[in-house]
């Protein structure tokens, strides 16, 4: 093989297997800073010897290999931790190649890498960002470019991070039925987080980042693999595929926002559909949790082959029980949106002025697009083309505040 198409081969591998080899070396030196490392070496080192001797049969095993080796040679160089090299030598001295066909282990390990990656000593951003890293492959620079941030703000966040967990001696390790469920949570989060800022950039010229959506739905599905128990992980998973399954449509011919409403539904891929409806199934309990319920919501719009087809009476219903879960604001505007659609728009309109003096939605653009759309709908034209105009003013989007202002122009052109 040409040393380009290795390169291809050893780039296709690291993001395949990232998550499982740093894994499986984090689970020996029990310091997820230092795996890394000793997996990049790794990395190195077929770069090196893979254009000579060929790709080997398993890739991902031979990483963990010398990896492993390497951690070996690390530990022999520390005399303050002989008494783990004796102890570690007899193992992993004679290891070969099969360390990814341990199968349970590797996923025990690999389980121990989410939870300590998605510790709540982390703030959500670095929690994200240090997923990414470990379990995607990503490279800083491609964080960066997901996060529209520079690539040194994100190597400091990872860097600071994983100083955070040694300083805070966050063990290698799946937490004990205590703190799983706190835990969890935090898992849940930042793959929810990661999607999220996929699905609706925050800032930047693109109104999605498709990359951010796929890492975020090959999380949940290995969260699902390792954690089949666990409903909110079904829950969170079958969210994600059936929102990931409207893409296609959400963006016309030159990159603006297509609005639900307004999206060709032919377009929404049927099989993420499928792979959703069959996770929600997965999910439901006799008290859903947050996720399976916003899947529910979701499975709503994907059933309905047209808009007018929507059950938006349950979707109001399970947004007031999601409200009284986890109340939030936020909650209570898409509250405010399925009521206006089943009940009305004046009835929606009451719900969302209700929320005008809440300090969370201060600058939050969508409370001023929800109102606009609602007085607009109300014949109220001058009051919504000033709530479009201020949505536009709030929002980081390039791509949403064009479409908030063509709406905000849109108002008066129906007085003419």
């Amino acid at each position: 093989m040409s040393d380009p198409d290795v390169r291809r081969s050893v780039d296709t591998v690291w993001r395949m297997e990232a998550g499982r080899v740093i894994a499986a070396i984090a689970a020996v030196v029990r310091d997820v800073g230092l795996a890394e490392e000793l997996a990049q070496d790794a990395l190195v080192a077929a770069l090196q010897r893979w254009p000579h001797d060929g790709v080997p049969a398993n890739p991902g095993a031979w990483l963990v290999t010398v990896g492993k080796r390497r951690a070996v040679d690390a530990l022999r160089r520390e005399q303050t931790r002989r008494r783990t090299l004796a102890e570690l030598g007899r193992d992993l001295d004679d290891q070969v190649t099969d360390d990814l066909d341990a199968g349970e282990r590797i996923e025990d390990d690999l389980l121990r890498l989410i939870f300590v990656a998605c510790h709540p000593v982390l703030s959500p951003i670095a929690r994200a960002a240090l997923t990414l890293r470990l379990l995607g492959g990503l490279s800083t620079g491609e964080i960066a470019r997901a996060f529209l941030t520079t690539e040194p703000t994100v190597g400091q966040r990872i860097t600071r991070a994983k100083q955070t967990l040694a300083t805070a001696k966050v063990p290698f390790e799946v937490p004990g039925p205590a703190e799983r469920a706190d835990r969890l949570d935090s898992v849940l989060e930042v793959v929810y987080l990661i999607f999220n800022e996929g699905y609706a950039a925050t800032a930047g010229d693109d109104w999605m980042r498709p990359t951010l959506c796929q890492e975020a739905l090959r999380l949940a599905r290995l969260l699902q693999g390792l954690m089949p128990d666990e409903p909110e992980v079904h829950g969170l998973a079958a969210l994600l595929e059936i929102q990931a399954s409207r893409t296609r449509a959400r963006t016309g011919p030159d990159g603006e926002p297509v609005l639900l409403n307004d999206q060709d539904r032919s377009r929404w891929d049927r099989i993420l559909i499928g792979r959703g409806l069959a996770a929600l199934d997965r999910a439901r309990t006799a008290d859903p949790g947050p996720y399976a319920l916003q899947a529910e919501i979701a499975a709503c719009h994907a059933r309905a082959r047209t808009p007018a087809e929507t059950d938006w009476a349950r979707i109001a219903d399970r947004y007031a029980e999601l409200a009284r879960l986890v109340p939030s604001p936020v909650i209570e505007l898409n509250r405010a949106v399925a009521v206006a659609q089943a009940h009305g728009p004046a009835a929606g309109l009451a719900l969302a002025r209700a929320l005008a003096d809440e300090p969370a939605l201060a600058g939050y653009h969508l409370l001023p697009s929800v109102l606009g759309d609602l007085l607009f709908k109300l014949g109220r034209h001058d009051e919504a083309r000033a709530e479009f105009a201020r949505a536009a003013a709030l929002t980081g989007n390039a791509r949403e505040r064009a479409l908030l202002l063509e709406r905000a122009a849109a108002c008066g052109a129906e007085k003419l």
